[in-house]
C-alpha cells in the first residue's frame, strides 16, 4: 500500500524507480544487475557472478538485494525486509541412452554380449544447459564379469566441466515372445497376438517360446494377460472338435465303415483319442479325431464307461 501511495503521489518519480523481480530465469551462465532488477539504471549489464548450475536455483534476500542496489546505483531499496529473489537456471537431463550407448561402445572390447541389459546402479541424470551443445566421454572403463565401473566427464557451454563415477552391471537377456492382448483358454494364436521382445534371462523360466512360430497356429490351455509369456506346455494343436460338439462317427469294422452321430465329450486336436457318445445307443466309446467333426472309432472298442 505505501508503494502505491507513493506511485500515485508522485507519478514522474516512479518511472526513474526500479522494480524487483520476484522470480529470475536466466538461462545464462552469469547473472546481471537486469535479472534482478526492472529499470536498474546505467549499470544493468554488470555482472554479479556466476548463476547456479542447470537445473538449480538459488534464492537472494533483502539485505543482498539492497547491497546490490547500493553498489550498482540501482534506485531501489527493500520497504519490508522480506523481498527475495529466486533465481532460476533452466536445465535438461542428460538423456540415460546416451550413456548406454556410450556403455556399449566402450565395453563391447570388454566382452559385453550386445543384447545385454545395461543395470547403472543409483543412476541420477546430471543437468546440463537448456540449449547449449554438450560433449560426455567415459574415461577408465573397467569390467569384471558382469560388473561395470567407469567415470562421466560432461562438458558444455557455459558450466563448469562435471565428473562423475558410474558403475552397474551387464544383465544377459534372453528372447520371448509375448501377448498383445488377452487370450481366454481355447484360442488358437495368430500373428497378431504375439510380440518379439526380449527379458533378462534371469526372470525368463524354462520351457518359455522363444520364436513367434512357436506359438502361432497353437491353442491356449490356460488363460494368458496381456504381455504374458507363452509357456510351451501351455499351447497344443488347435481342436479339431470341441465338447458336447455334433461329430461324426465312423464306425470302422473289418471290411465295413459305418458311420453314426455322435458328441464329442472333449476338446481334442487331430490324431488325439477323445471320449465320444454314440447318439444312438448312448454308448460312451473312444476314437481318434481325423478332421474337423470327425471322429473315427474301431469296432470293438471297450466302452469307457465299462472299464475296470
Amino acid at each position: 500500500m505505501r508503494w502505491m501511495f507513493f506511485l500515485l503521489a508522485f507519478p514522474a518519480m516512479a518511472q526513474d524507480m526500479a522494480f524487483l523481480r520476484p522470480h529470475a530465469i536466466v538461462d545464462d551462465s552469469a547473472l546481471r544487475v537486469s535479472d534482478l532488477f526492472d529499470n536498474p539504471g546505467a549499470r544493468g549489464a554488470a555482472t554479479l557472478g556466476a548463476t547456479p548450475a542447470p537445473g538449480r536455483r538459488l534464492v537472494i534476500e533483502a539485505p543482498q538485494l539492497a547491497a546490490i542496489a547500493r553498489g550498482y546505483g540501482v534506485p531501489w531499496r527493500p520497504m519490508t525486509g522480506q523481498e527475495r529473489v529466486v533465481v532460476e537456471r533452466p536445465g535438461r537431463a542428460l538423456p540415460r541412452a546416451e550413456i548406454e550407448t556410450l556403455l556399449r561402445e566402450e565395453l563391447a572390447p570388454h566382452g559385453l554380449e550386445p543384447d545385454s541389459e545395461i543395470e547403472i546402479v543409483g543412476w541420477i541424470a546430471p543437468m546440463i544447459p537448456q540449449a547449449a551443445p554438450h560433449q560426455s566421454v567415459l574415461e577408465g572403463v573397467a569390467m569384471d564379469a558382469n560388473r561395470f565401473s567407469a567415470t562421466l566427464v560432461l562438458s558444455a557451454q557455459g558450466m563448469a566441466t562435471q565428473r562423475m563415477r558410474i558403475a552397474g552391471r551387464a544383465v544377459p537377456t534372453t528372447p520371448v515372445v509375448v501377448t498383445t492382448r488377452r487370450m481366454a483358454l481355447g484360442e488358437v494364436v495368430r500373428a497378431a497376438d504375439v510380440r518379439e521382445m526380449r527379458m533378462r534371462s534371469e526372470r525368463v523360466r524354462p520351457g518359455m517360446a522363444t520364436r513367434p512360430d512357436q506359438v502361432v497356429g497353437q491353442e491356449t490351455r490356460r488363460p494368458l494377460a496381456v504381455e504374458g509369456l507363452f509357456a510351451l506346455v501351455d499351447l497344443g494343436p488347435p481342436s479339431l472338435v470341441a465338447r458336447n460338439q455334433a461329430v461324426t462317427l465312423f464306425l470302422d469294422a473289418p471290411g465295413i465303415t459305418l458311420t453314426a452321430a455322435g458328441r464329442a465329450l472333449e476338446n481334442a486336436p487331430r490324431g488325439a483319442m477323445v471320449p465320444v457318445m454314440n447318439l444312438a445307443s448312448r454308448a460312451v466309446l473312444e476314437g481318434q479325431v481325423i478332421g474337423p467333426g470327425r471322429v473315427r472309432v474301431a469296432l470293438g472298442t471297450v466302452p469307457s464307461g465299462n472299464r475296470e
